[in-house]
């Protein structure tokens, strides 16, 4: 079942669900959920891969962040044509074990070009998300900072789930070497 509006922001204020969450998401929420916001934006370099056991992705460099010192029409990032990217949320989350969250794009982001590569956020993750997005159009698509990309509904997990355990644990955006899989 999907958790109402009202219900997810008493978990917000009691349980801190969700932190930084833009204000506009208390006082004119939308649907079943909440968008989220471009935070970082990260370009992939080199080798990785993806075993049975173990895994390292490609290297990762921080190319662009929110800057709330600067001019809100200057705070933004151009995705270029044909390039892939990993963006990181403002938005933290704190998932207990009875829940789970879908995240899916904005549909503003696919009629600009922009494909949102999202999945499942398992019951116990806590941290930024990350996405991969990649500009599938032949134009420059300039998103500004805390704009909303991604909306997330969550969803009671029927017996509770396990906690996560896994790597990405905290939001962090790619392996610094080798690691073995939890």
């Amino acid at each position: 079942m999907i958790i109402g509006i009202q219900k997810l922001l008493q978990m917000v204020k009691k349980d801190n669900l969700v932190k930084n969450l833009a204000d506009r998401e208390f006082n004119n929420p939308e649907g079943a959920g909440f968008d989220i916001r471009l935070g970082e934006v990260y370009s992939i370099k080199g080798d990785g891969f993806l075993g049975v056991e173990e895994r390292d992705t490609p290297n990762t460099e921080l190319v662009a962040a929110n800057d709330p010192k600067k001019n809100p029409n200057e705070n933004y990032f151009i995705f270029e044509p044909d390039k892939y990217y990993l963006i990181k949320t403002i938005e933290r989350l704190n998932l207990p074990t009875h829940l789970s969250g879908i995240t899916f794009p904005r549909t503003t982001l696919f009629r600009s070009g922009l494909g949102l590569f999202n999945g499942i956020v398992q019951p116990g993750y806590s941290g930024e998300l990350t996405f991969g997005i990649k500009n599938l159009g032949e134009s420059n698509i300039k998103v500004f900072f805390k704009a909303r990309v991604a909306h997330i509904t969550f969803h009671e997990v029927a017996g509770e789930g396990n906690q996560y355990q896994g790597q990405w644990q905290g939001g962090r955006v790619s392996t610094d070497s080798a690691e073995k899989q939890i």
